[in-house]
């Protein structure tokens, strides 16, 4: 299976102008397929995660991860054509099983990429690419630069406290690993004054105090059941040294 990205659409028109641009626009010199499910047998969908490396020259802390969706027409051989961008896997995956992918058909991450550090990092892996409409992003950040990280600001609309969330990954390039935690802020203000300032660990969601240990245990058994070789990222994005949700110095970057 090659990591280039190819529809197979020589034989296919775009139905509309909106599926010629967004077909147009990537360059397969420049995408890195990380997941994909083609159905059987007439292979009249598509889905695929992504990593587009010409993000690098684009504007600073654009997301690097693409979800496209590609539906053809099999009597008519026209297609139509879907994309969005996100700053992690996980969340590029849940567009697409809100889009009609089965779930177990586009969450194993091809091999050669970063692996979850630890039970919690898998779990919430898991809940993110599972968690339907659950969660409005508002905005996001993927970092090339030390320390190199990204994060996911969305609104949680199944909490009852603290609703806005921060999802912060880490990696570490030398383990070939990576972390995510959870943070939980009474509003998008708050969320914001932490990611610039980084003057206090990572508050966790008020949740995690009476269900942290039921967290990692459901964790440890989706890990038990064969989940732990997911990997994770694109070969090209900068990572650097995990620090969890330890206190991280202050980049100096004005959102």
């Amino acid at each position: 299976m090659s990591n280039e990205l190819d529809f197979h659409l020589d034989d296919f028109e775009p139905a509309d102008a909106d599926s010629e641009y967004a077909e147009q626009r990537f360059w397969a010199g420049d995408v890195t397929v990380l997941a994909e499910h083609h159905t059987t047998p007439n292979g009249s969908h598509s889905f695929v995660v992504a990593h587009d490396r010409s993000a690098t020259m684009g504007v600073p802390g654009a997301p690097q991860i693409v979800a496209i969706k590609v539906a053809r027409d099999l009597n008519q051989n026209t297609f139509t054509f879907e994309s969005t961008c996100h700053s992690t896997v996980s969340f590029a995956q849940n567009w697409l099983i809100e889009h009609g992918c089965p779930p177990d058909r586009i969450a194993q991450v091809r091999g050669g990429f970063m692996k979850p550090t630890d039970d919690l990092t898998l779990w919430l892996d898991q809940q993110i690419r599972e968690s339907g409409a659950r969660y409005e992003v508002i905005d996001s950040w993927t970092s090339d630069f030390d320390p190199c990280e990204t994060w996911t600001l969305t609104r949680d609309s199944s909490a009852s406290q603290a609703p806005v969330r921060v999802f912060l990954e880490e990696g570490n390039h030398e383990a070939h690993t990576y972390t995510i935690r959870e943070g939980a802020f009474a509003d998008e203000a708050a969320a914001r004054h932490w990611l610039d300032d980084r003057g206090s660990p990572l508050p966790q969601p008020p949740d995690y105090r009476g269900e942290a240990a039921a967290r990692l245990a459901r964790a440890a058994l989706y890990r038990s059941a064969g989940a732990s070789a997911i990997p994770k990222a694109g070969p090209d994005t900068c990572h650097g040294p995990s620090a969890g949700t330890a206190q991280r110095p202050n980049r100096g970057r004005s959102l």
